[in-house]
């Protein structure tokens, strides 16, 4: 990848860094592409002088997006929301990007889906996902399509959402107790994707499904993290029907933990199938959430990285 130009779409976001970095270290050129370029300034020193730059991008535009693939010898597109336009996004935004870098000659497409993408899906978001794996294969079968479950990292919306509830309170209310997750770690998944862009004659036109060694229930990572923020709170898990009516109310409680699409969600397992294409494709060893998620959670402990010691 020495001196090739890759545009990372939604490169500033959670698992752009850690992509954007690994191509870095690979002698690539990073073309970060967002709506506000100044949120992936924290990239730059990633990388070497003159080897990463930025680029406004909105990829519902589909001129926007054409500058920003100009010249690009790769594109990544890791853009995605949890609530809001999901067609626009997911669907039209995904097509707009592959139609450009088919358009432009780029030599690889790395599109970044989730698992349970599904077009006849329960949810709005599976379905959006689905959709927009057919539009991006239609617009350029080549690309590689990276499905990950969960992705944990020190700067996540998901554990760090969780320990944050369990330091704050004494009684911690659980929706979906019983769902599957398989939790893949930011850095692993990062490298997956940058080796994906880098060999697309070994990873192109497949699918691919990234999960961590271990397979855990919505109630079990929240046990988790209590017991590795040294916290003893008590769970009280929210029936179904319950929750269901707690999403449903989303429009008239802005602090609704939940929306109804998101409920819709957690009615299936958030795992890698059975047979699909893995990290162990890319070579890549996965790693457990306890192997590194502690030194960062000790933020959350009562008495911060001395708390163990306090307590003893």
């Amino acid at each position: 990848m020495q001196d090739k130009l890759v545009t990372i779409f939604g490169g500033g976001g959670f698992l752009g860094r850690y992509v954007a970095q690994e191509l870095l270290a690979r002698g690539a050129r990073v073309r970060v592409a967002e709506r506000d370029p100044s949120n992936a300034l924290h990239i730059k020193p990633l990388g070497g002088l003159g080897q990463t730059q930025f680029i406004a991008a909105d990829i519902r535009r589909p001129a926007s997006v054409s500058r920003a693939v100009q010249d690009a010898d790769v594109v990544i597109n890791l853009i995605g929301i949890l609530k809001g336009d999901f067609h626009a996004v997911h669907v039209e935004g995904a097509a707009n990007v592959a139609k450009a870098a088919a358009d432009a000659g780029v030599a690889a497409l790395v599109h970044i889906s989730a698992i349970g993408a599904d077009t006849k899906g329960q949810s709005a978001y599976g379905r959006s996902k689905g959709e927009g794996e057919a539009a991006v294969k239609a617009a350029f079968p080549a690309a590689t399509i990276i499905r990950p479950s969960i992705i944990f990292g020190p700067e996540d919306q998901f554990i760090n959402r969780f320990a944050k509830m369990i330091r704050m309170s004494p009684l911690v209310p659980v929706i979906g107790a019983n769902t599957k997750f398989q939790p893949v770690y930011a850095t692993d998944a990062g490298k997956a994707i940058a080796l994906a862009a880098v060999e697309p004659g070994k990873y192109g036109g497949k699918t691919f499904e990234l999960g961590g060694p271990q397979v855990m229930t919505m109630a079990e990572i929240n046990s988790w993290i209590a017991k590795a923020t040294g916290r003893d709170p008590g769970f009280l898990s929210i029936p179904g029907g319950v929750a269901g009516l707690i999403a449903s109310l989303t429009g008239w409680l802005p602090c609704a933990p939940i929306t109804t699409d998101q409920w819709k969600m957690l009615q299936s397992d958030n795992v890698v199938s059975p047979g699909a294409k893995g990290l162990s494709a890319f070579g890549i060893q996965p790693t457990p959430l306890s192997a590194v998620a502690p030194a960062w959670l000790v933020q959350y402990r009562k008495h911060g990285r001395f708390g163990s010691r306090i307590s003893a």
